[in-house]
């Protein structure tokens, strides 16, 4: 099973100075190939930790928020990944944008959003999801679908359509504050194009081209 890459190419002189605004770019243009119907979900990332002896794990979580200072996501706090976080707060993050060719792969660490924040994100929330944040006791083991969904509808008989669901208090995001950022382009012969952001001292950033 082999692909063939012909994108057009990357180069340094085409990037953003900052790598959120060359991510900003990449993830305007997975949005509207995801319009189009050619990438699904754009904002699926694989968030990858590791526990306290460095065991690694990954799973797919959806981006909800970037900005200046780095990538959101919430999850609940007593999670595999966010006991993992507590214990070795260093992440990867991975959008694998494949029908563009695409990647990009963050390297950084992941410290909580704080409450203010984390609540007003969840006021946008489906109700649906805002009870299926209560319903689920992430990473740890259920006995049967049927106990999930009998929780479930027992939170929805308490907090009908149109109420108001309270904010979890083991639920939250995370900010990864990115130390480098990689973009990642293939291309013909498998010589794709790979540039890395690393964050510097000063707060400036270098870039650097690495070999396929």
């Amino acid at each position: 099973m082999r692909a063939h890459y012909r994108a057009e190419g990357l180069v340094e002189s085409d990037l953003a100075p900052h790598p959120m605004d060359q991510f900003a770019s990449w993830f305007k243009q997975a949005a509207q190939a995801a319009a189009q119907g050619v990438v699904y979900e754009p904002n699926a990332m694989v968030v990858g930790t590791a526990d306290a002896d460095g065991r690694p794990s990954s799973r797919t979580v959806l981006l909800k928020q970037y900005d200046g200072q780095g990538f959101v996501f919430y999850t609940n706090y007593d999670s595999r990944k966010a006991r993992e976080l507590a214990a070795n707060p260093y992440v990867s993050l991975l959008f694998p944008w494949h029908p563009m060719a695409r990647q990009v792969i963050v390297t950084g660490t992941a410290r909580r959003t704080g409450r203010d924040e984390t609540a007003a994100y969840f006021r946008t929330r489906p109700h649906g999801s805002q009870l299926g944040a209560w319903a689920s006791a992430q990473s740890s083991v259920v006995p049967s679908r049927t106990t999930l969904d009998s929780s479930y509808a027992e939170l929805s008989a308490r907090y009908p359509e149109g109420e108001q669901v309270p904010v979890p208090p083991n639920w939250g995001g995370f900010r990864v504050a990115p130390r480098t950022v990689e973009f990642w382009q293939g291309r013909e012969n498998r010589l794709h194009d790979r540039l890395r952001y690393t964050a510097e001292p000063d707060g400036g950033w270098k870039v650097e081209r690495l070999s396929p």
